[in-house]
């Protein structure tokens, strides 16, 4: 009797085959889904582009630095004479970048240096609608800038909570990766409250989720379609995507965007220390356990920390009731906490354990100052740039403390250098109200009539003198 012949290889493997399709069928059921939040959230996604001016005139191109104010007797005398600017046109450099939409009525919220130095910005929806923007303000501190179009309905992107975030996360991004506009990438949070060295105020998330230059300003997005995180910084060796990519937290930058949106700058708070980070041997020499917290090295004599009693030596452990693991974590909790806030401070000194309070401080800006207002000739009719008299500027300037205005800091194309405003320049008075803020200078000048003589009140190496000019519609 013949029995059927079983092929038991082939048996086998197709059972493997069966068994392999089953588990494809689970695993792709198990990875989440891009195609429709991607589609819901790229309406509120903007590309950015930007255009920016040569830094001399043509004819400061021709005659140097003073070819703008060329002496007449060159001109009649010698035969010299003055191009249009025209024929010295040059290639406008772009940048490319990416923004998103916070609120209908045109708020955008994107990278500093994606707009940092354009003379001009300009902002292209997913339904290639193009707008002229408005630079609001900007921080170089959080590499954040918040722009302005004018328009309404805009499609505004939903707002997620960083703080609620874990290492694992799927999360993806959109953006224009070398000029390919709403590009999507997909990946992980990697891990969380990353300091870099350029950056010691911004928490930021670290994923590996591919990032490229055009990606920048745009949105990290959750599974919500919430944005969680806007695209930042990348690690690489070779120029592009390496693995490692970096997102400012959308807490932090909230903040920083409500601030601008207020008074155009960012104020944090500042505890005035020098800190280093705590190794084991520092530990074991402190009397510590484990190594943890912010050493303080320096304490600055009238900073808040040294009114406080702080001193070189003490360990801070916790800060505002949040633990204090790492040097680095000290400087992005002070930043985030509001000037003038008073804080509990929990350190070691001498082996026993303190707690002080503080009460903080505004960080000064590079320069050792505080953030000084600014307004941009581009943002006034005048088309100067003016900044608050402070007492930097009255030093430099030569003045005391009885005179107060504005400092002309820059003069472009407009009623300013027709009627002789130059750098260094104090205006305490425009058509007989006094201005001792931006904001009056703002409120002021946007008022003053058309075809009508106004007068101004200006400091000139500490002589007071009028001056008077008309505006044209």
């Amino acid at each position: 009797m013949r029995y059927p012949r079983i092929n038991v290889a082939g048996w086998l493997g197709g059972i493997f085959a069966l068994f392999l399709g089953m588990q494809l069928a689970i695993a792709s059921e198990q990875l989440p889904d891009f195609s429709s939040l991607a589609e819901n959230a790229s309406p509120a996604v903007v590309n950015i582009s930007t255009l920016s001016k040569p830094k001399q005139s043509g004819r400061q191109q021709l005659y140097g630095p003073y070819g703008d104010d060329l002496p007449e007797i060159f001109r009649r005398y010698f035969g010299l004479q003055i191009p249009d600017d025209s024929q010295f046109e040059q290639p406008r450099p772009q940048s490319l970048g990416s923004g998103f939409i916070i609120s209908d009525d045109g708020y955008i919220l994107t990278n500093n240096h994606v707009v940092e130095g354009a003379d001009e910005i300009l902002v292209r929806l997913n339904d290639r609608s193009e707008f002229k923007a408005k630079l609001v303000g900007a921080d170089k501190r959080s590499d954040l800038a918040l722009l302005k179009v004018d328009a309404k309905r805009l499609p505004a992107i939903r707002l997620g909570d960083s703080d609620e975030l874990k290492p694992g996360q799927w999360v993806f991004a959109i953006g224009s990766p070398f000029g390919f506009e709403y590009s999507v990438t997909k990946g992980i949070i990697s891990a969380l409250n990353r300091s870099l060295p350029t950056e010691s105020y911004v928490p930021f998330i670290q994923t590996d989720v591919p990032i490229n230059p055009g990606n920048s300003g745009g949105p990290l997005l959750n599974m919500d379609g919430e944005v969680i995180g806007i695209n930042s910084q990348i690690f690489t060796r070779s120029g592009g995507f390496m693995g490692l990519s970096f997102a400012i937290p959308i807490d932090d930058a909230m903040d920083v965007a409500e601030q601008l949106k207020e008074k155009g700058y960012v104020t944090r708070g500042w505890l005035g220390v020098v800190i280093q980070d705590v190794d084991r041997s520092l530990a074991e020499s402190f009397g510590l356990k484990k190594p943890h917290g912010a050493l303080i090295s320096q304490v600055i004599p009238e900073g808040p920390a040294g009114t406080a009693g702080l001193q070189p030596g003490d360990i801070i452990l916790r800060f505002n009731g949040r633990d204090i693991k790492f040097s680095s974590d000290l400087p992005m909790e002070v930043g985030r906490t509001p000037v003038g806030k008073k804080v509990e401070v929990d350190l070691v000194r001498r082996g026993k354990t303190l707690t002080k309070a503080v009460e903080l401080g505004e960080l000064p800006d590079e320069q050792g100052k505080t953030k000084p207002q600014v307004q941009s000739r581009e943002d006034n009719r005048l088309g100067i740039n003016v900044e608050l008299l402070n007492d930097n500027y009255r030093q430099r300037l030569g003045v005391d403390k009885s005179v107060s205005g504005l400092v002309v800091t820059q003069v472009g194309r407009g009623a300013g250098r027709a009627v002789g405003l130059r750098n260094g320049d104090i205006i305490t008075q425009i058509n007989h109200q006094d201005v001792k803020s931006v904001q009056e200078f703002n409120s002021i000048v946007k008022k003053l009539p058309a075809d009508k003589t106004i007068s101004m009140l200006v400091v000139r190496r500490g002589m007071p003198g009028f001056i008077t000019f008309r505006l044209a519609e």
